[in-house]
Formats: C-alpha cells, sequence, structure tokens
C-alpha cells in the first residue's frame, strides 16, 4: 500500500515537470508488473469483448476501423490524476491538429477496471468531446468498459501493465498512448504526458502507413525525422540525414554531368580529319 501509494505520488510529479512517467524496470519491487513492455510490430486480436458508452456489446474490431489509424489509451474512468493528465494533454495536442478524430484517425480509450460500466464512460466521453470542441468527436472517440479477463487481455497483448493498489479503488500504471494501423499492428508508444501536435501528426502519418498526411509530412518522415524513445519526441535523425546527403550529393553529380554535356561544344570528327591533314 505505501509503495504503491509512493509510486502514485511519483508519477504525479513526473507529470508536474512534464517528465516520462516510469518504465517497467525502473519501479519499486512491489510494483512488479507495472509499466509498459513495447509490442512493436505485434497484432491487436480484435476479438476481444467489451461495452461501448451506449451500453451495447461490440468487439475491438468494431471500434478500430480499416482505413485509418488509431490512438489507443488504457486509463480508468475514476482516476483523477494520471488518468486525467493523460487525457488532457492528448486533448491538448489534438487541438492543434488539422485534422479531425472520427475523420483522419480514431481514439479508444479502455477503462482498465471491471467495476466500472458504460454509464461512467458515457460521463467521462461528454467531459472530454466537449474539451476538444469539434462535431467528430462524439464519433470519433470511444469509451469501452469491460470484464476482468477481457481487459487482461487487451493489457498484456500491448504491453501495458498495471495493478489495482491494496485497499482502495486505485490503479497504479504508467502514462502511455499507443498508435495503431490500420490492420491492428502497434506502430509507436509515446510514454509522456506531453503530446505536442508535431508529435501526433508524424506518428499518426507513420501509423496510416502513407495513407494521410502531405507530401511533406512522408518527405520528413522518410528523409529526416525518427522518433526517438528517450526524448519522447520526433528528432531529426543522422542516419536518415546522411541518406538524405547522399541523395543530394548523386543528383547533383547527375545534374553536372547533364550541364556539362549540354555546354562543353563537342569536337565534330570531320574537324579532326581535317586538322590532321592540314599538319
Amino acid at each position: 500500500m505505501a509503495a504503491a501509494a509512493i509510486a502514485l505520488a511519483m508519477f504525479g510529479a513526473f507529470a508536474a515537470r512534464g517528465e516520462r512517467p516510469l518504465l517497467a524496470d525502473e519501479l519499486p519491487a512491489d510494483l512488479d508488473g507495472v509499466g509498459i513492455v513495447e509490442h512493436l510490430g505485434e497484432t491487436i486480436p480484435m476479438d476481444i469483448p467489451f461495452v461501448d458508452d451506449h451500453g451495447r456489446a461490440i468487439t475491438l474490431r468494431d471500434v478500430f476501423p480499416k482505413d485509418r489509424p488509431t490512438i489507443l489509451t488504457m486509463n480508468y474512468y475514476r482516476c483523477q490524476m494520471l488518468c486525467d493528465q493523460t487525457l488532457n494533454a492528448l486533448v491538448h495536442g489534438m487541438k492543434g491538429l488539422d485534422w479531425t478524430m472520427g475523420g483522419e484517425y480514431e481514439v479508444v480509450t479502455v477503462s482498465i477496471a471491471p467495476e466500472e460500466g458504460p454509464d461512467l464512460a458515457a460521463v467521462k466521453k461528454r467531459s472530454y468531446i466537449e474539451a476538444y470542441g469539434r462535431d467528430t468527436g462524439a464519433k470519433g472517440w470511444h469509451f469501452l468498459t469491460g470484464e476482468k479477463e477481457n481487459i487482461e487481455r487487451l493489457a498484456k497483448a500491448v504491453g501495458f501493465g498495471y495493478r489495482k493498489v491494496e485497499k482502495s479503488t486505485d490503479y497504479a500504471h504508467t502514462a502511455s498512448i499507443m498508435f495503431v494501423t490500420r490492420d491492428g499492428r502497434l506502430s509507436l508508444y509515446i510514454n509522456d504526458l506531453l503530446f505536442e501536435p508535431r508529435d501526433l501528426r508524424l506518428a499518426l502519418v507513420e501509423a496510416s502507413e502513407g495513407t494521410i498526411g502531405s507530401p511533406m509530412d512522408k518527405f520528413l518522415l522518410f528523409m529526416c525525422y525518427q522518433y526517438d524513445p528517450d526524448a519522447n519526441s520526433y528528432a531529426m535523425s543522422a542516419v536518415k540525414l546522411m541518406r538524405f546527403g547522399g541523395i543530394l550529393t548523386l543528383i547533383a553529380i547527375v545534374v553536372g554531368i547533364f550541364v556539362l554535356r549540354r555546354t562543353v561544344p563537342r569536337i565534330r570528327p570531320e574537324a579532326v580529319a581535317l586538322g590532321g591533314a592540314h599538319s
């Protein structure tokens, strides 16, 4: 109990300072299993049953679209500390995008507390849709609840470790949002409490495998930027910049050869023959 309380306080301190939360191997021994184990490239089981914020029985397949990427979060709805900070930061980042939730991408939030039901999910959804402030939000953000075994199955699949705090209604967990491709694969984790619009945009372009985003977005991802997990942000990649420099050098050589061939006068064979005869 004491260790869990300390860890929860640490999470709040991370949030206040804007630092990243703890990963699985950085937590106290009493919180073994709490943290993030990234399963990049692995596919989420889409047959897991849940209940949506309207009280309807659904599976993940019903809320993960096949034509656009999805942001997945795992929280619980009574949490007023880390969960609220995570979702508030996500809303802030999404409001900085010119894309709309429910248009270019979806968001799925799953409660890790099996005692929570669709009524509470609906209340939470209304709060965050109002904060988001765009008409498409209601259809683009799904708040789910479910039974313990189904929550645990999803958490295990995505590497989201959490634990119920003893003698409390709270849960110990870290902050993370996950990006899921159109075919249900995990493409990126941002383990942070700050979600800059640029990072969200590039992560969604990457998760969409190029189906959304401008040519400049795709160019920046291919030639310049790469996600840096230590900085929890996209940053310039030395390897990509070297590759870009090599391509520019090759283009310069080709252009130079073309220009030389067009500007340097050619010596005609008959001119050479005449010159030889004269001498």
